[in-house]
This record gives structure tokens, C-alpha cells and sequence, in this order.
């Protein structure tokens, strides 16, 4: 890999770090069904929710993915290096927010798995945008083209174990809605009134 190549990956990783905490918050606020509102072009995205590896904190990384018999699957675009990816690997027991749902579930490689490339294939094929934004359009290429394309990406399949509800899940700040509204409401009544 070129010096020029590894800046450009760097940069795209530091740009899609910065638009993660965007979609985080975007779920928080309640909006998971319309971020997942257009899937061909934005993609289908859930939010997986990891231990740090070192700090043992809980982290949450928004990811493209795909729902294969019943499992979930996704992959780490950035290869090895991708922290989330590290932290499932340490500690495979995770949380998935999916636009309907909220499970846990636990985490594992699935690289070595015979049917790889047709799960990472729809993947992609799930991740809208991001893909082709990084030269692997996975409606196009041959299986040999694909293969070699793909070769620094992870793919994780999650097994869900069980649905969960309650507090700390997606939309968990979908109530800070309520005072725009009181306020819009109240500001109508009073036109209304005059």
C-alpha cells in the first residue's frame, strides 16, 4: 500500500468517525426508521454496541449491514484495524439496534465461513454509497474481482440471543422532541387566541 493510499484511508476513517457520532445521535433522537428510510442509496444501518477493549467502557459504532437466515451480518470496511472490530474480538458479547429492534447477541468472525463472499457481497450490496465510494461495487464485479477486492475486509456474524427493551436503547432521547413541540403548540394556541 502507497504512502498516498494509507493517508486517503486514514482520512475517510477520521471523516466516517466524525459522521458516526452524527447517526449516533440521530438514533438516540428517534430517528432510526427514517435514517434507514432509502436502503439503495444511504444503506441499511444499525448501531452495535461493544466493550472497549482497554477501557472496558461500552462504545456504539453505526455500521452497514444485512440479515442472512436470521443472523445478523456486517463488516469491518477498515479491516484489523477498525477498533470496533478489535473490541468484538475481545469481548464478542454485544448489543445491535436494528431500525425495528433492539437485541443482544454474540459476535464472530465469519471470514473462514464457506459462504464468505455471498454474505459480504450483501452486504455491501446493503451498504448503499459506501462501497462504491470506495471502489468496490459489489453489483458489478466478478467473484474473482470481488475476492481480491475485498481481501481487508472482516466479516462478523451476530447471533442474536435476546430481544431487549427498556431504557439505554435506540431513542433513548426521543422525548427532548417534546419541548420544541409544547413550545411550537402553545405558540400556535396563542395566534390562535389573538
Amino acid at each position: 500500500m502507497t504512502a498516498s493510499t494509507t493517508q486517503s484511508l486514514s482520512a475517510y476513517r477520521q471523516a466516517f468517525k466524525k459522521f458516526n457520532h452524527f447517526m449516533l445521535w440521530m438514533w438516540r433522537l428517534g430517528f432510526r426508521r427514517w435514517i434507514n428510510i432509502w436502503p439503495k442509496v444511504i444503506g441499511r444501518i444499525m448501531v452495535i454496541t461493544h466493550t472497549g477493549r482497554k477501557s472496558g467502557l461500552r462504545r456504539q459504532t453505526p455500521v452497514n449491514y444485512s440479515i442472512i437466515d436470521g443472523d445478523i451480518y456486517c463488516t469491518a470496511g477498515f479491516g484489523h484495524v477498525s477498533d470496533w472490530y478489535r473490541n468484538i474480538l475481545a469481548n464478542p458479547q454485544v448489543e445491535v439496534w436494528l431500525p425495528d429492534s433492539w437485541w443482544a447477541g454474540l459476535a464472530e468472525e465469519a471470514d473462514s465461513s464457506e459462504n464468505r463472499l455471498t454474505a459480504l457481497r450483501q452486504v455491501l450490496k446493503d451498504s448503499g454509497f459506501a462501497a462504491p465510494m470506495f471502489g468496490v461495487n459489489p453489483h458489478q464485479l466478478s467473484e474473482q474481482e470481488f475476492e481480491q477486492a475485498t481481501t481487508d475486509y472482516r466479516l462478523i456474524r451476530i447471533r442474536r440471543t435476546q430481544k431487549l427493551s427498556g431504557r439505554g436503547g435506540p431513542g433513548d432521547l426521543a422525548w427532548v422532541w417534546l419541548f420544541p413541540l409544547l413550545i411550537c403548540i402553545v405558540v400556535l394556541i396563542r395566534q390562535f387566541l389573538k
